[in-house]
């Protein structure tokens, strides 16, 4: 008797056992069919939420995260964001993009602030055929040869220019020391254009007294400085990350340096003031946008809707990070599909898209045609200067 019981409670065992895991995996199925099915597309975000990087990476996300809230559905269909951290590092901005595309199936993607993080995802993008819209990577090779990138942004050859025109014809500079993050070709490359549109401006090849480097992560300057100091140049043109940034004109002004120091859009960050306090006022860089000067009915929508979303005024990098979204819905709404190639096909014909930060039409190299805005910290704050068309 006790031997039939005992076969019996096994049998039971068995079959509940059975019934559970049959029961786990419909729902597992369920909630997969709910989340990647038709009625979701997915847009990946890979962007710097940590490392050096992560003061710009936050305020993209914030932007990107607004313009979902205000238009999260297209087609009919629910859009989810998958946000990825790449941690301000190449090979790990590779496999978020990977990621996003192997693990997520995502339809496209938004990212990167920093141009060598974009950079490090631009073969894995074109391989899977996924199309991939930057915010902010202004260097010219994030897009270059590469069908499925493209970008809301300007490029360095205009921003190196836009600084070069502000030094020589605003400034009177009529020679310039470089001092450049060497490990980022966002650096190192607007350097490059500054340095040529420059030389051009002044008609004289010898107008470049020095460019000299440092290394992401440095925190002493105090050798380039002490070498460009005994130059005597009339401007030092310095982009580079915030951080690194603020150190060095920090230590600049300790070592009586006293000359303008310019630079590019990654100084746009709360983190720029906050290291360099007073020793960056009169620091001016060029940058995107400007919430003191709205350029499109959007812009007027955008900044009021991050206002009362994130109680403080908008920047560049999440206005970028908006428009980059909105231009991809635009394309998914345009292509009717969902389907990646559809979609890069729609993303490469935008023209007089309204944007937050103006009028976005992408030329034959995937790049945003677009104004630059200069502004200068005064009194703590950023303050707009002026607006340059291209």
């Amino acid at each position: 008797m006790l031997k039939k019981i005992l076969i019996l409670v096994l049998v039971v065992t068995l079959l509940s056992t059975s019934l559970l895991g049959c029961s786990n995996s419909s729902d597992e199925k369920n909630d997969g069919a709910s989340d990647s099915g038709s009625d979701v597309i997915k847009i990946g975000v890979f962007e710097p939420m940590t490392g050096g990087n992560a003061a710009g990476g936050e305020m993209t996300v914030e932007g990107i995260k607004l313009a979902n809230e205000m238009r999260g559905e297209v087609l009919g269909k629910k859009v989810k964001l998958v946000v990825v951290d790449n941690k301000s590092d190449k090979v790990e901005a590779a496999n978020a993009a990977s990621r996003l595309i192997e693990k997520d199936k995502v339809a496209a993607i938004i990212g990167s602030y920093g141009s060598s993080l974009s950079m490090a995802a631009g073969d894995i993008v074109k391989n899977a055929k996924v199309p991939a819209v930057g915010c902010s990577p202004t260097n010219p090779l994030v897009t270059l040869n590469n069908d499925y990138y493209f970008r809301v942004c300007f490029i360095d050859p205009f921003q190196g220019t836009v600084m070069a025109n502000y030094a020589f014809k605003e400034l009177g500079a009529k020679k310039a020391a470089i001092i450049q993050d060497v490990t980022q070709d966002y650096s190192v490359g607007l350097s490059k254009y500054f340095v040529d549109a420059f030389k051009k401006l002044t008609g004289d090849d010898n107008s470049i007294v020095d460019v000299t480097s440092y290394n992401s992560g440095d925190q002493d300057f105090s050798a380039q400085l002490t070498n460009v100091k005994g130059l005597n140049p009339d401007v030092i043109f310095a982009p580079g990350n915030y951080g690194e940034s603020a150190l060095l004109i920090k230590q600049a002004r300790d070592l009586g340096i006293t000359i303008p120091i310019l630079g590019g859009d990654t100084w746009e960050a709360p983190e720029f003031i906050q290291i360099g306090r007073k020793a960056v006022e009169g620091a001016v860089f060029s940058t995107h946008f400007t919430a003191e000067a709205p350029v499109t009915e959007m812009s007027t929508k955008f900044l009021e809707a991050y206002k009362n979303k994130y109680n403080k005024d908008a920047n560049a990098f999440s206005a970028l990070g908006f428009d980059a979204y909105m231009v991809i819905l635009d394309a998914i709404e345009r292509a009717n599909s969902t389907d990646p190639e559809k979609i890069r096909d729609a993303i490469a014909s935008t023209k007089d898209f309204v944007g937050a930060t103006g009028n976005i039409t992408l030329d034959e190299n995937g790049d945003a045609v677009k104004s630059a805005v200069i502004k200068k910290v005064s009194n703590g704050e950023f303050k707009y200067l002026t607006t340059v068309e291209p």
